[in-house]
């Protein structure tokens, strides 16, 4: 297997993760809302249906069943969009993905990510069976169940098969590559409950005053617990925050409002314009609500969600950005959840920054771009906030 640079791998594995977690941003829609659209749409495939007949009269073998044809026509109708954000996702992998956005799912903790090369880097949650069992960030999936990657493919296979029931005896055997030693490595996995706690917080050591903050994924849980973060900090006197946004993904939308409003007030947070309007995204009436300087950290793992936070406090000059441009992914994805339970992602508006700047493509440019040399030992965007704090200290 082709090893590839580490650095390289952590930045050009997220765009699957960007993919996958910030088309969650404007939650589920109804079923009503699909009922008319299936009575009118039908008289347009009547080719298809004419193939199909075909097929039933004369084709030689046995066919696959109805749902897999039918999948398989639904993933070709939105290929053919030309738009990666627009996708079908199966029932079994769609209930995971609302999982684990609502914070919680049973799996091994692994996060699944290909990079340009082809291959497919691994990153562990915290604490996870993962973890525990030696996995490290970097290191590449070489099979599951002695099942080469390359045949499990699409990656969503992959992650659902790294996902299920949490009973004795339960989980699944992954052999991967070690990045540090290069080593082939097979270990049994354990299903487990996986709580991922979206914000993580921490006084930064030898700068008591100054509260670190960290935002992994834009979930139902993150106002909770980043007003829990921001109290418990502020109880211990901090003056300043570093909000760290850095390879975060994206996620739900309302919830990433929310956590703008706790540093901004009364302000638009950003514009969501779709064919036929434009609406401002407002600031909500949330506690604890902070005033104290910040900084926030950001690189191209900054995706959604997260780069229209970022934005927000670019735009009005309620904090400095640090690290360097963001991904790039400023549409809007609504998440049609099917009869059958499996889901389609349909890219239906896009966001433009409170000063009106598109964010798809582009992303955002932060105040104060940080080389990232991946030599330097140490955080160099952490080290850069505090400078930037300190030196704008009265």
């Amino acid at each position: 297997m082709k090893i590839p640079n580490s650095t390289k791998s952590i930045f050009v594995g997220i765009s699957l993760g960007v993919m996958l977690a910030s088309s969650f941003v404007a939650g589920f829609v109804l079923n009503s809302m699909l009922s008319s659209v299936r009575a009118q749409e039908t008289e347009q495939y009547a080719v298809l249906h004419e193939v199909q007949v075909l097929l039933n009269t004369f084709y030689l073998r046995e066919q696959p069943p109805p749902v897999v044809r039918e999948y398989a026509a639904i993933r070709g109708m939105l290929t053919s969009l030309e738009d990666r954000y627009t996708f079908f996702i199966e029932p079994q992998v769609a209930q995971s993905e609302a999982d684990a956005l609502a914070g919680a799912y049973g799996g091994v903790g692994l996060l699944v990510q290909p990079d340009q090369s082809g291959d497919f880097v691994l990153f562990p949650y915290a604490d996870s069976p993962a973890s525990m069992a030696g996995i490290a960030n970097g290191d590449f999936l070489i099979s599951i169940n002695d099942n080469p990657v390359e045949q499990l493919l699409p990656v969503d296979n992959i992650n659902q098969l790294l996902r299920g029931e949490v009973k004795d005896g339960n989980g699944v055997e992954v052999t991967y590559q070690s990045n540090s030693s290069r080593q082939a490595i097979t270990v049994f996995l354990p299903f487990a409950v996986i709580e991922v706690p979206s914000v993580i917080s921490r006084l930064i050591e030898g700068y008591p005053d100054i509260g670190y903050i960290k935002i992994t994924l834009f979930t139902n849980r993150t106002p909770d617990e980043l007003a829990n973060a921001l109290s418990e900090l502020i109880d211990k006197g901090i003056s300043y925050v570093v909000l760290d946004l850095r390879d975060n993904s994206g996620g739900l939308l309302q919830e990433a409002i929310e956590v703008a409003s706790h540093f901004l007030n009364d302000v638009p947070i950003a514009y969501e314009r779709t064919t036929t309007s434009e609406r401002a995204l407002l600031t909500m009436s949330v506690l604890p609500k902070t005033d104290l300087p910040m900084v926030v950290l950001v690189n191209a793992g900054s995706a959604s969600a997260a780069e229209l936070v970022a934005a927000a406090l670019q735009d009005h000059r309620r904090a400095v950005l640090v690290g360097q441009p963001t991904y790039g992914k400023g549409s809007v994805q609504q998440v049609f959840r099917l009869s059958d339970g499996s889901s389609a992602h349909v890219t239906t508006a896009e966001w433009l920054t409170p000063l009106r700047h598109q964010i798809a493509e582009t992303g955002i440019i932060p105040d104060i771009e940080v080389s990232d040399s991946g030599n330097a030992s140490g955080d160099q965007y952490l080290d850069m906030a505090i400078n930037v704090l300190i030196l704008e200290e009265p």
